[in-house]
């Protein structure tokens, strides 16, 4: 499917959003919505604004203004397009009903954490989700339940284990119904295991040398990869004693990786990196497919959209250079 697209030279994006007038940090599709819904983009920017916007138009639908003028790290929507939470550096995660029109923060969360890490959703039933964030406490994280914002557990490292802060985590449970765990990556390199309804630590691997900057991971495979400011991608694998082990490492041409996603049918998956380039991989042999060489300034984000029909999907990458390019993938095959 994709020796052609290798024998080509690397596509152009389809289109460039502009207009957020500050390095873009994160980003989160929503194009699952039935018609005429249109798809919808979510940017969080340096400057503390969220921009909604419109895949047909590629104009701004909303802007939101909940942090502060403090940068967001992460925006994600809560069970369609009427509700979005997002987190900022002013150590504030805000629920917004965007629901007719509205752009009001309904209800929000003081982390006390004044690291860069970003927070983790999962849905466990209709209407309730799990939120794993960074806790006051530098080494700790913490599980919540939402809306209710009911504490779960706090997810404290042995004494001495010398981890370091949460530099990144991911939220998952194999099948629905089936107990929630946590991947979280620290500042000393590891990525540990948690079963956030115990608390306890299950495994405990070291991948990196220097902080884990991003991880995603294949629950269906039991596969897992994370970057970090080094020039190697790490992919791990969690065997059915709940065990993490490497599996493999990828040297990079060049270092630093800020964000890493698999895409939602675990084809490829997308890196962003330190040196202005997204770079696609096959996921199965970690393959590389293409280096898609648009932007000027560091790569800080990217996402897969979750549009229904294969050949709509696609792949959007948030720059310091305070644009957003957007890619069609499967239309260059």
């Amino acid at each position: 499917m994709f020796t052609a697209l290798m024998a080509l030279p690397p596509p152009d994006p389809q289109f460039v959003l502009r207009g957020t007038s500050a390095a873009v940090h994160t980003l989160h599709f929503s194009c699952g919505g039935p018609e005429p819904d249109a798809p919808l983009l979510f940017s969080g920017s340096e400057n503390g604004f969220i921009h909604v916007w419109n895949l047909k138009t590629h104009r701004v639908d909303t802007a939101l203004d909940g942090h502060g003028r403090k940068s967001v790290c992460f925006v994600e929507t809560m069970g369609g397009k009427d509700w979005l939470l997002s987190q900022g550096r002013d150590q504030r995660i805000c629920l917004w009903d965007l629901a007719e029109g509205r752009t009001s923060v309904t209800d929000s969360v003081f982390t006390e954490h004044v690291g860069f890490c970003r927070c983790s959703l999962l849905q466990v039933a209709q209407g309730r989700w799990l939120m794993a964030m960074a806790a006051r406490s530098l080494e700790e994280v913490q599980i919540l339940e939402l809306p209710s914002k009911t504490s779960v557990c706090t997810l404290k490292p042995e004494v001495g284990a010398k981890l370091g802060m949460p530099m990144c985590l991911k939220l998952w449970q194999l099948s629905c119904g089936s107990q929630p765990v946590l991947l979280a990556g620290y500042e000393d390199g590891s990525v540990v295991l948690w079963n956030v309804s115990t608390g306890k630590a299950l495994s405990r691997l070291t991948c990196h040398q220097e902080p884990v900057m991003s991880l995603d991971f294949d629950s269906e495979k039991a596969k897992g990869i994370s970057g970090s400011s080094e020039k190697v991608l790490s992919i791990w694998s969690l065997n059915e004693q709940q065990n993490l082990q490497v599996y493999k490492t990828h040297e990079l041409v060049n270092a630093g990786i800020s964000d890493i996603t698999i895409r939602p049918d675990k084809k490829i998956l997308a890196t962003a990196g330190w040196d202005h380039r997204i770079r696609i991989f096959g996921w199965k042999k970690l393959k590389p497919l293409a280096v898609l060489d648009y932007h000027t300034a560091t790569v800080h984000c990217v996402s897969f959209s979750d549009h229904s029909s294969p050949p709509d999907r696609l792949l959007a990458a948030g720059s310091k250079d305070q644009r957003i390019s957007v890619w069609s993938i499967y239309a260059q095959t």
